[in-house]
């Protein structure tokens, strides 16, 4: 099963009213297992940046000027995805703005249901309890020291080992769903050894024989060690 773990930097809260994308990062799982295959797209968003998103991802108008816009970069980065399901923390903000590009491309619509929201899976296992992936970071013990500022990239690594814990752990059922395949070897005649010719003689000695009779005939007159 082929997942891809997402995210993106914006330069606000909502595309309807003029905010863009300036960043993607995603990383390929292949059953569960990164494959060490990413996208990462730094992305011109045709607007200024305003300062409050700029505290957060670091990403200025001079540094994003010459970078691609998303026309530019929409279509490849829908031939990356194909129809894996997307693993994405907060998966409505981020589907959200995809789209809104998409849409303004002409290009095919990201559906709803594609992805795979960890912050909804988090809040539904830890109900009541911080869900940001910084505090799943803590709470499953995974280093996010690199991670001063919000990146796409980094934090698309970062959530996929969140995500993966989320699910169980880094191998969710240890392969133990999995039934072993038939073989010509597990299907042939079980080996049994064959009885010794000449049982081996007791263990027991007879003073150890003798004191183990005493001892049950203090039990009463039924015990159940001498039932057959």
């Amino acid at each position: 099963m082929r997942e891809i773990v997402l995210d993106t930097e914006t330069t606000g809260f909502d595309p309807e009213t003029g905010d863009r994308i300036v960043e993607i990062g995603a990383v390929e799982l292949m059953g569960h297992v990164a494959t060490g295959k990413t996208y990462h797209q730094y992305i011109n968003p045709e607007r200024a940046m305003p300062d409050e998103a700029f505290q957060v991802h670091g990403l200025g108008d001079d540094f994003l000027r010459d970078k691609p816009k998303f026309a530019q970069i929409g279509q490849a980065f829908l031939d990356f995805i194909g129809d894996a399901k997307l693993v994405i923390h907060n998966a409505a903000f981020d589907i959200k703005f995809l789209n809104a590009e998409l849409k303004w491309m002409n290009l095919p619509q990201i559906p709803w249901e594609q992805a795979i929201d960890t912050l909804a899976i988090a809040r539904k296992r830890f109900p009541g309890s911080p869900a940001s992936l910084d505090a799943l970071c803590r709470r499953f013990g995974i280093n996010n020291d690199a991670r001063t500022l919000h990146g796409a990239l980094l934090d698309s690594e970062i959530l996929a080992e969140v995500y993966l814990e989320l699910i169980g752990g880094r191998q969710p059922d240890f392969a133990l769903s999995q039934q072993p395949a038939q073989t010509a070897e597990s299907t042939a005649t079980v080996w049994k050894p064959k009885p010794r010719p000449t049982p081996l003689p007791a263990r027991v000695t007879p003073d150890e024989a003798a004191a183990h009779a005493e001892f049950i005939s203090k039990l009463g007159d039924d015990p159940m060690w001498v039932k057959t």
